[in-house]
């Protein structure tokens, strides 16, 4: 009878595993909910993401140089895998343009802080709503793993509808990440000129690490979890598809900005992605800056080396 005792044991073991792995699921898929799932309209809406004085700053700024150009704009929508996205595009007659594509929870109210040097540079600005976010549609937040196809439909956009000859991109954390994708993929590199990053990570799967420890919270076994449901809802694994497995494949000047005081991208893998990006390229490090929040702490500085970095290779 002493595989009876054997079949209580094993039973015991697996209602002790489920007591423990079952509440921990259900914490790791609130988690996903809240970081990547829109669920409610009023998420990721075109008002300020964040209680922060920096960032409402940034936003309030942005907020003003849509109002200093309402004559030069116009709204916009294209369809991309049958989601109608929205964007606000700014048309000062110039045959370039640049698209900026905001981090999670941003939308185009956030990027138009991140215009003023583009304008000055002779360039059309389209500030877009990412999927999911602002007036897109959309539930799911990829990181750019089917957003970056929502690139190149706008970019196509710009092309075909107002004549845009050369497509700049400038992408803000998972906005750099996406931006990365659409300028390395076969289709989208017959449209882009030039890549500008602001603190885009080596790797979305090290980025949730950092984040979590950051934050004092166990890594496991939440974000492999995590990771799961974004792979289920991207139809691809973002450990094996990132910025460092795409950057090699990009054919134009890229731009990378960083910040000595972002704890989401640490040295040793910006490093790495730098080294294995093959283009024409140029890193600037900030002193000072949280992460997306370069610009704010040194506005003459960031800008400045876009514009140069233009001059010098675009």
């Amino acid at each position: 009878m002493w595989w009876i005792y054997l079949i209580i044991a094993a039973a015991a073991a697996l209602a002790v595993l489920l007591f423990i792995f079952v509440p921990l699921w259900l914490i790791a898929r609130y988690i996903y909910r809240v970081l990547l799932v829109r669920t409610s309209k009023e998420k990721w809406s075109r008002e300020c993401s964040w209680d922060d004085e920096e960032q409402c700053e940034m936003f309030r700024i942005g907020l003003a140089w849509g109002e200093e150009h309402e004559a030069a704009h116009r709204s916009v929508s294209v369809t991309s895998e049958g989601l109608r996205l929205v964007g606000e595009y700014f048309d000062f007659g110039n045959k370039k343009a640049v698209i900026i594509i905001p981090g999670r929870m941003e939308t185009c109210a956030y990027s138009y802080y991140f215009a003023k040097p583009y304008e000055e540079m002779g360039y059309n600005v389209l500030a877009i709503d990412n999927r999911s976010h602002g007036l897109s549609e959309g539930k799911y937040n990829t990181v750019g793993l089917r957003e970056y196809k929502d690139i190149i439909a706008w970019a196509k956009l710009l092309r075909e509808e107002y004549g845009v000859e050369s497509v700049a991109l400038h992408g803000i954390c998972i906005g750099g990440a996406t931006a990365t994708y659409a300028a390395a993929d076969e289709e989208g590199k017959q449209y882009f000129s030039a890549l500008v990053m602001d603190g885009t990570y080596n790797n979305f799967r090290i980025m949730m690490d950092a984040r979590f420890r950051d934050r004092k919270k166990p890594v496991f076994p939440f974000v492999p979890i995590i990771m799961a449901y974004l792979k289920r809802a991207a139809g691809r694994s973002a450990v094996k598809f990132s910025p460092i497995s795409e950057i090699d494949k990009l054919e134009i000047p890229v731009l990378f900005f960083y910040s000595r005081e972002d704890v989401f991208t640490d040295p040793e893998n910006v490093q790495k992605l730098y080294d294995k990006c093959k283009t024409k390229k140029r890193i600037h490090w900030f002193e000072k800056g949280i992460h997306s929040h370069l610009r704010i702490n040194a506005q003459e500085e960031y800008d400045g080396q876009i514009k140069e970095f233009f001059k010098d290779y675009v």
